[in-house]
């Protein structure tokens, strides 16, 4: 094995290990493995950044803003009423649900599909007298399985084709995925609808018909002549016992005590840290007339506590904010009946990640409070306005209707629970329909390739307005563009090292024993396994060379061993990491780490014993 072999396989693991441990975000990892090849030499400095010229990066960000254009005119929205029953059971609105999510996801990011799927999921499953995390989690794996149907799918396709291309074999088309994909899809979505959905824990809520958020953690100050105040803290729980809120900590004097002493009297001015759920802090609210504890940064830089007074600013901000928004600004009445509280679930990519309240000044900015934050069940250690925000988290705002639609457009959160839902613009949804399906056609036809087919589709957006101009930046993917277009240049140093073939041969050599259907069954579990523990575009991009030098090494059909890797990439469904939409519903379905494994290890084995046999027909070796 030559130097440049070891050092590339190095940066290779050194990139792997910093995706499974997960303290910093894939974009990162990968930029930062590409810096380390061009330093290295094993990546030309004029060419590191040619990634982002590839047609796969172009594609995924074209398809992205077409996915925009959908949402916006509320075209999904009309096609999920049109279609999931009203009154159906639970088989039939299952299987409607999941293949309404497969086959959005077969045209647009599937992501996209599931976050305006996701409140519908949410709201069926009190009708259906399941708990969310049972609708959630089939919907999630029905929105993954979906994607694996077209090229513009899922980016590993895309990724695929372009290795593929690469390797002087041409570009995919765009349903050369369908064979493969949708009996894939379609066997998944029949065994989760009838049979699948039964595995998944059944986490439920104090409340009983809401979902298990897991407690939030809350915090809430105590006024002057609060009726609070003088009662111990065992006192203040007893009031409210029946709604199972309990305190877990106690800040005086900006000193936090935790696990308080329940003869511990409560002074005005306490904050008092509550682990509760909604119903439960709106009755700690009521019946003591305790205040949210907010934080805000004034303009000269200084904490300023939550007063009267600083409400009155934050409705200041809020009047400001709408009158840029509407000329027609008026004096607004801030009463009570004016303010919302709506549940929020983070995405992977909300662009509050890593961000707290105070980072993001909600008051100043939206005129909004942040009231609780619930994360995977635990109770988070950090004060609830340090608190830094992960995909996943729960999120509990206040404030004006208008205030939380648009912090919900800014930062790509999505609503949970009941919602307002859009008023399609038929007209609107049409055009953006007939955009997309421009789009395909120009690439099924081959009249264009693909980036430049969606590009144009993009620009008849932009003329056409199915997506605002200020929309078309910040509908796209930022990280997942930076990930792809960094691992491309390094993907290709594994090619011109050779050790890519090296690899290739020990496979074939040590665990196939030389048999070509054994070498394509231990690519597509090869692949399956790290996109359960890593990204699966960065999954795709690393072991498609690999699969291409397996099959110049058994002088096979290299097709075969590229589908697989676009199969086995496109099913992460062990663990909440390994793809966007099972971290999404983490929260939301009161999710455990190791709830994911109990259906996605049979959805996995029927995704083997399916697509192998069909892989072998449709891309025979």
């Amino acid at each position: 094995m030559t130097s440049p072999q070891l050092l590339i396989f190095s940066i290779l693991a050194a990139m792997m290990g910093l995706f499974l441990w997960g303290r910093f975000r894939h974009d990162v990892v990968a930029l930062a493995a590409l810096m380390v090849c061009v330093v290295a030499g094993l990546v030309p400095a004029g060419a590191a950044f040619v990634g982002f010229s590839h047609p796969a990066v172009i594609t995924v960000a074209c398809v992205l803003v077409l996915s925009q254009g959908l949402r916006n005119t509320g075209a999904v929205d009309w096609l999920a009423r049109s279609i999931l029953p009203r009154n159906g059971g639970r088989l039939m609105t299952m299987a409607s649900l999941m293949g309404l999510g497969a086959v959005l996801s077969g045209f647009m990011n599937n992501v996209g599909a599931m976050a305006l799927l996701m409140p519908i999921a949410v709201q069926l499953s009190g009708r259906l007298e399941l708990t969310p995390g049972q609708v959630l989690m089939p919907l999630a794996f029905g929105t993954i399985l979906g994607g694996m149907t077209t090229l513009v799918g899922t980016p590993p396709n895309l990724i695929v084709s372009g290795f593929r291309e690469g390797a002087g074999l041409g570009q995919f088309a765009m349903f050369d995925f369908v064979p493969v994909g949708v009996a894939v899809a379609a066997l998944g979505v029949i065994f989760i609808a009838t049979i699948g959905w039964r595995l998944v824990p059944a986490r439920k809520s104090d409340v009983g018909d809401d979902f298990d958020t897991g407690a939030y953690l809350t915090e809430v100050r105590v006024p002057e002549k609060g009726k609070a105040v003088g009662l111990t803290l065992r006192g203040f729980e007893a009031e409210i016992e029946d709604s199972g809120a309990q305190i877990i900590g106690l800040v005086r004097n900006e000193v936090r005590i935790t696990a308080p002493h329940g003869g511990r009297r409560i002074l005005a001015g306490d904050i008092l840290v509550l682990q509760a759920n909604v119903d439960a802090l709106a009755e700690a609210l009521s019946v003591f007339g305790i205040k949210l504890e907010e934080e805000k940064k004034s303009s000269d830089g200084e904490d300023v506590k939550t007063d009267d007074a600083s409400k009155k600013t934050s409705q200041t901000a809020k009047a400001e904010i709408a009158t840029k928004k509407d000329d027609k600004a008026e004096d607004r009445d801030e009463s009570d009946e004016d303010m919302v509280l709506r549940e929020l679930a983070v995405l992977p990519g909300s662009t509050i990640v890593g961000r707290s309240s105070s980072d993001l000044r909600l008051r100043t900015r939206y005129g909004l409070n942040l009231l609780a934050v619930s994360r995977e069940g635990r109770t988070p250690q950090a004060r609830l306005r340090n608190l830094k925000l992960k995909s996943g988290d729960l999120v509990l705002m206040q404030g004006p209707a208008e205030m939380i639609a648009e912090f919900i457009k800014d930062t790509g959160c999505v609503p949970l629970g009941e919602r307002e839902l859009r008023i399609p613009d038929k007209r609107m949804a049409i055009i953006a329909g007939a955009i997309m399906l421009g789009a395909v056609g120009i690439v099924t036809l081959g009249l264009l390739p693909a980036p430049v087919g969606f590009a144009l589709g993009v620009l008849a957006s932009m003329l056409l307005r199915t997506v605002p101009l200020r929309q078309i930046y910040t509908s796209i993917d930022w990280p997942i563009i930076v990930l792809l277009a960094a691992l491309i240049p390094v993907a290709g140093a594994m090619q011109t090292t050779g050790a890519a073939d090296q690899l290739a041969r020990f496979l074939v050599e040590t665990i196939a024993q030389g048999n070509p259907i054994t070498a394509l069954a231990v690519v597509l579990i090869t692949t399956m396994f790290l996109s359960d523990v890593m990204n699966n575009a960065a999954t795709a991009a690393i072991l498609c060379p690999i699969a291409l030098g397996i099959a110049a090494t058994l002088g096979v059909n290299p097709d075969s061993f590229l589908m697989a890797v676009a199969i086995g990439a496109s099913c992460a469904f062990l663990t909440p990491i390994g793809h966007q939409n099972n971290t999404l519903i983490l929260g939301p379905g009161g999710f455990r780490f190791g709830d994911y494994w109990r259906l996605g290890l049979l959805v996995e084995v029927l995704v083997v014993a399916v697509s192998m046999p069909l892989l072998l027909i449709v891309w025979p070796l």
